[in-house]
């Protein structure tokens, strides 16, 4: 018989995730910071797959256990920090035996009416899979540990005009640290980035070199990072710091660079090289073209031959 298919926990509030967790009621209804081992609850169902409607910061420290984010799965041995936006799936595919740190749980409400609530958006790391997590060096642990317990700390306190202020300043300044680790973190673990780079860059090329470009069209960025199992939004801030240029620029620059082999090695006419290339329409590969070199593909490759 199939085994039933059960639908995720879904949890619209911080009180009633703390209830599931076994956790006490929240100090403030839109937002808690909760310690991994003050968990109770029995938590074999909810690691099943749960959504929540809040914004989620978690630091694990010495995880065991493997996290299902969306399609993606990763180890948390090494422990880190991951970022997860509202109305993501969530799901632990091997059950945690020992871990400690803490949780950061915040609705949309509670900065909606700042700043931060517009320009969330703009940190990238919320869109990333589990398996681009953040891995803080040991000082940067010691500023992010910090950082929670001043959280905790104004929580603890009586609420007044000013704790909302002070609880929303403390997130954007954990946010920010965050996108300077991440940009370390995009050059320290140069092996695995440029693997990947190397990978795309492959990818990029049987794509352009096969008919499928032809067949499917331009590759889109959702396409490629697909196939190379990681998030658009990882893809392309990876590459910005690596080469300078986002995803789609590199896509758009590696198709100029296959477009001039052709035009200065073959007699196709531009619009039969651009259908090759996969555009629908040969306008729009002169556009491009010449936008990328400042010259059209015909006085390029009348150029190339001397003409």
């Amino acid at each position: 018989m199939k085994a039933e298919h059960k639908p995720p926990y879904i949890f619209n509030s911080v009180a009633e995730l703390n209830q599931a967790l076994g956790l006490p009621k929240p100090l403030h209804p839109l937002i808690a910071l909760n310690d991994y081992k003050n968990i109770t609850a029995d938590t074999t169902e909810l690691s099943k797959g749960m959504i929540t409607n809040l914004y989620k910061i978690s630091y694990k420290k010495h995880f065991s256990g493997k996290i299902k984010y969306g399609q993606q799965y990763y180890d948390f041995d090494e422990g880190g920090l991951c970022f997860i936006s509202p109305n993501q799936i969530v799901s632990n595919i091997e059950p945690a035996l020992d871990y400690e740190g803490f949780s950061l749980m915040f609705h949309p409400d509670f900065i909606r009416n700042y700043p931060l609530g517009k320009s969330i958006k703009n940190y990238g790391f919320f869109s990333y899979t589990a398996s681009e997590a953040l891995h803080p060096s040991e000082k940067e642990k010691e500023t992010i540990i910090r950082i929670f317990k001043s959280i905790q700390e104004e929580l603890e306190l009586p609420i007044d005009q000013y704790s909302q202020d002070v609880i929303v300043s403390q997130i954007e300044l954990l946010l920010n640290y965050s996108n300077r680790y991440y940009n370390r973190q995009f050059i320290t673990r140069k092996a695995v980035n440029h693997d990947l780079l190397s990978q795309l860059e492959d990818l990029l090329e049987n794509y352009f070199d096969s008919e499928k470009s032809l067949l499917s069209g331009l590759p889109s960025v959702q396409q490629i990072a697909d196939d190379l199992n990681v998030s658009p939004r990882y893809l392309s801030d990876m590459l910005r710091v690596l080469t300078g240029q986002n995803a789609q620029q590199h896509i758009h620059n590696k198709l100029i660079e296959k477009a001039k082999d052709i035009l200065s090695s073959t007699n196709l006419t531009i619009a039969e090289i651009a259908y090759q290339l996969g555009f629908e329409h040969p306008q729009s590969f002169n556009k491009l073209f010449k936008r990328k070199t400042n010259v059209s593909p015909l006085e390029f490759r009348q150029s190339f031959h001397g003409n």
